[in-house]
């Protein structure tokens, strides 16, 4: 079985757009290559992404997503949006800790802390008790410097011009 020799921890972060889709293309590429990929998505249960359509036809592929469908809207949160986030925390922690899988994205897990429905502590946590061989991939805007400070690679994604603000819609496909 083809593992990693060492696995890093990688985070995908800022305003611009394309931090789930490099996460993605990642974890195509891993798959391509014989390794195992979870992909734990927080916040973004319920809602239509073009994704996930097509995941449960790759080998080595499993993707999990939670969330009700809305955006998190209410400061504090409400209780089913922090509930569905810790579920995913607990997902993510067995995951990375089984070493079963080779890579495991964490999409919007930056999200989800900046929005209090997880501790940041306890995804430090996920990070350091990690197998080495495990590649981590940590995405979503306002990542905390703690995160930063253990990544090993850290990659911002910056808006420089989008369609937006021409008042396009997201389109199916290209954007969900």
């Amino acid at each position: 079985m083809t593992r990693l020799d060492r696995g890093l921890v990688q985070i995908y972060t800022g305003d611009g757009k394309g931090k789930t889709s490099a996460a993605f293309g990642l974890a195509l590429r891993a798959v391509g290559r014989g390794l195992k990929v979870y992909v734990i998505q927080f916040i973004k249960g319920g809602f239509d992404y073009g994704e996930l359509y097509v995941v449960d036809r790759l080998p080595n592929f499993c993707l999990k997503a939670f969330g009700r469908g809305q955006f998190v809207m209410s400061d504090p949160p409400g209780e089913e949006d922090v509930r569905l986030a810790e579920e995913a925390l607990r997902l993510a922690k067995g995951v990375v800790g089984s070493g079963e899988f080779d890579v495991v994205v964490l999409d919007e897990v930056n999200v989800a802390l900046s929005l209090k429905l997880i501790s940041l502590e306890e995804v430090l946590n996920v990070i350091k008790n990690k197998p080495a061989h495990v590649e981590l991939v940590l995405t979503g805007r306002g990542v905390p410097k703690e995160l930063i400070e253990v990544a090993d690679l850290v990659t911002e994604m910056r808006e420089v011009k989008h369609p937006f603000r021409k008042g396009v819609s997201a389109r199916k496909g290209i954007e969900f």
